[in-house]
């Protein structure tokens, strides 16, 4: 089924009875060419490539629960190309390129929006910094644009710019960033995916990875062994427990990101707006709740929730960023179990292990990434190559140390990236 507007009509003068189911629930079968473990973004847009770009179609997306239902679901939706050092931003400025054209490549609706997002500096330190992020990005071919107060003040009047702790000097601009709807692109790469024949299988939870001879030749599940040629594993927060299916430990540390929203409120804040100060960041949905987060909760742990300390941290630093949000009322928080890497960088390589493939350690980065991470690993587990735009993800810069990307400056702490 193809959707239009014309289709639009026609169902809503139906009462809506026409719509078919968006993909295809398979049944797992005995073998594959290639198994991705893990039905998130990452591993659902792998998927699609794989079909789309190099015609492998004998795969199978192995998902424990429901597609969408982990950290794709679970984020702040945020979309941008505005990363300072070589190797990530060429990374994310491919992934961008993908949000552009996405919704006509999967004829869904991901409502991928553009409205711009703005990171506010406070000293002459930070608009240093800016000015010279600013340049990085626009050298390699994206948009930046450095605001001063009295243009920042026309974008954002709502802001407390005269504190007098943290007074607002500036900002940094990219317009072509802005947002997406977290679960339609899930559903958009299930069903683009399921279209050109690969199995979705849900309540599918890997238990084993079987390896004979050096070589990856398939999985143990909760539905039954399936033997593969090639296996994927993309979870995210889960990497390193199902890497260690393999005998592997990866330089990972799982820990949670809490996020919040509103009730819905009238349409205020038009841009994505990050405080410099704080790590605290801001939109409004287009059902109008106001959709923010801030810092990981500082501690490892694989449970989808948060601590109240970091509760408070985040409100905190919303006050003190805008004022009138201290008016809404929050109505639910959520937390992801985020895959964070010593340098703050993802992972997208073999694993040493012949036919198996990892991604993985995509810290705060993993939403705007999804086209661009599924696109680089599909090629690489169809060709066994690296995908220029993804060649610095290499697991072994953690063993020999050369190539790290520390892309915040903060060293080798997992929990500071």
């Amino acid at each position: 089924m193809r959707f239009s507007g014309l289709r639009v009509l026609r169902e809503g003068l139906r009462g809506n009875k026409g719509w078919q189911a968006q993909w295809r629930d398979a049944e797992p079968r005995d073998a594959y060419d290639v198994v991705i473990i893990g039905g998130g973004g990452h591993g659902l847009s792998t998927a699609y490539y794989l079909a789309r770009e190099h015609g492998i179609t004998n795969v199978a997306v192995l998902e424990k629960g429901y597609l969408g239902g982990g950290n794709v679901g679970r984020n702040t939706t945020i979309v941008r190309a505005n990363y300072f050092l070589p190797g990530n931003s060429e990374f994310y400025s491919h992934s961008l390129k993908l949000w552009e054209g996405l919704e006509a490549d999967l004829n869904y609706n991901v409502m991928h929006s553009q409205r711009g997002q703005i990171g506010l500096f406070h000293s002459d330190a930070q608009r240093d910094a800016a000015i010279r992020r600013g340049n990085a990005i626009r050298n390699q071919g994206d948009d930046a644009e450095l605001l001063d107060v009295p243009q920042l003040k026309k974008l954002l009047p709502y802001l407390d710019y005269e504190q007098a702790r943290f007074p607002i000097h500036g900002a940094i601009l990219q317009r072509r960033a802005g947002t997406a709807r977290h679960d339609a692109v899930a559903w958009g790469y299930a069903r683009g995916a399921s279209d050109r024949g690969v199995d979705l299988i849900q309540n599918c939870e890997v238990t084993g990875i079987d390896i004979e001879g050096g070589r990856v030749t398939g999985v143990q599940t909760s539905r039954g062994a399936i033997r593969a040629k090639k296996v994927a594993v993309i979870v995210a927060g889960r990497s390193s427990q199902v890497a260690a299916m393999a005998g592997m430990r990866l330089p990972i540390e799982s820990h949670v990101l809490q996020a919040f929203v509103t009730e819905g409120l009238k349409p205020v804040i038009d841009h994505v707006v990050s405080f410099g100060m704080g790590h605290f960041y801001i939109s409004q949905s287009d059902k109008g709740g106001l959709v923010f987060g801030g810092d990981l909760d500082m501690y490892a742990s694989y449970a989808a929730r948060g601590n109240l300390p970091l509760v408070e941290h985040v409100m905190e630093a919303g006050m003190a960023l805008m004022p009138m949000i201290g008016k809404a009322k929050v109505l639910r928080s959520w937390g992801g179990i985020m895959d964070m890497t010593p340098d703050g960088s993802p992972i997208i390589d073999h694993s040493g292990i012949g036919g198996l493939y990892l991604n993985c350690g995509w810290c705060y980065g993993g939403f705007k990434a999804v086209p661009g991470s599924g696109f680089s690993m599909a090629h690489l587990v169809a060709t066994d190559r690296h995908h220029g735009p993804a060649t610095r993800f290499r697991l072994d810069r953690f063993r020999t140390g050369r190539g790290l990307m520390d892309e915040e400056g903060t060293g080798s702490q997992h929990n500071l990236h």
